[in-house]
């Protein structure tokens, strides 16, 4: 079969090392809480193959490029309609998937945030991610309260889900290969359904805190706060950055409280 061309434009570089593919399929941990698995941009199926072969996965692939999708209906001719030509950022997952799942990928660097935001969007169906990212974004869905990478992506996903930064991966098993390090990450859904607060004004004030990150809280919250009730609390005086979880539903909660 013809190869697939890496296109600049959709930021593909497409894993060639097959221990590395072992490595992160691997990372996944069913038990008994899923069996659909959708990979997400899956080039030329180094993931797909492995994924194939494991019993019990229900698999699905999904990809944007139509070069890789004519490729894929070739090589894994019996998928049928569990191989999709779509954009991941505009799927329904409640089209496709009838209850809890997995998400697995190298993912294209150009629209890792939004995949994950995307996950985000479908955390009480999305139990499980592992994926490749560039290392800094990885660093910044790991990073803890108090370090400079800590930011919005942190605070969302770890309010949501224990994320693990698993591997680093070097450039050289990519073709072609990026000009930055690579590394694997693993989401696992936590036992929160919804946080004790205002979801919406949570991620409001998460929002709005870290885009003015330089500032403290009761400046970059100047639109949703009652300064006259709320002069004595603490955690204004504070950046977004030395806020926990925790810390950021408990501000929001006070927030509510003082309107």
């Amino acid at each position: 079969m013809t190869l697939v061309r890496a296109k600049k434009h959709l930021g593909q570089h497409f894993l060639i090392d097959k221990n590395i593919a072992a490595k992160i399929v691997d990372s996944l941990r069913p038990g008994n809480k899923y069996t659909q698995v959708l990979e997400v941009g899956p080039g030329m199926g180094i993931l797909s193959d492995l994924l194939l072969q494991k019993s019990g996965y229900e698999v699905y692939l999904i990809d944007i490029d139509i070069e890789s999708y004519q490729y894929l209906q070739k090589k894994f001719s019996t998928l049928g309609d569990r191989l999709i030509n779509a954009d991941f950022l505009e799927m329904d997952f409640g089209s496709f998937f009838s209850g809890p799942m997995a998400v697995i990928g190298n993912f294209p660097y150009n629209i890792s945030s939004q995949i994950l935001f995307k996950v985000l969007e479908n955390r009480q169906q999305v139990l499980e991610v592992v994926g490749m990212f560039q290392k800094e974004v990885a660093e910044r869905c790991t990073a803890k309260a108090g370090s400079k990478e800590y930011g919005i992506l942190s605070v969302f996903l770890q309010a949501y889900y224990k994320v693990e930064y698993l591997f680093t991966v070097k450039a050289g098993v990519f073709n072609p290969p990026p000009k930055v390090l690579s590394a694997v990450i693993r989401l696992t859904r936590n036992e929160t359904r919804q946080l004790n607060c205002d979801e919406k004004l949570f991620w409001l004030v998460v929002k709005a805190g870290f885009n003015q990150r330089r500032k403290t809280l009761r400046n970059a919250l100047s639109s949703f706060i009652n300064k006259e009730k709320m002069t004595e609390e603490k955690m204004l005086d504070l950046r977004a950055e030395r806020l926990s979880v925790d810390d950021f539903v408990k501000l929001t909660n006070k927030i509510i409280e003082n309107r």
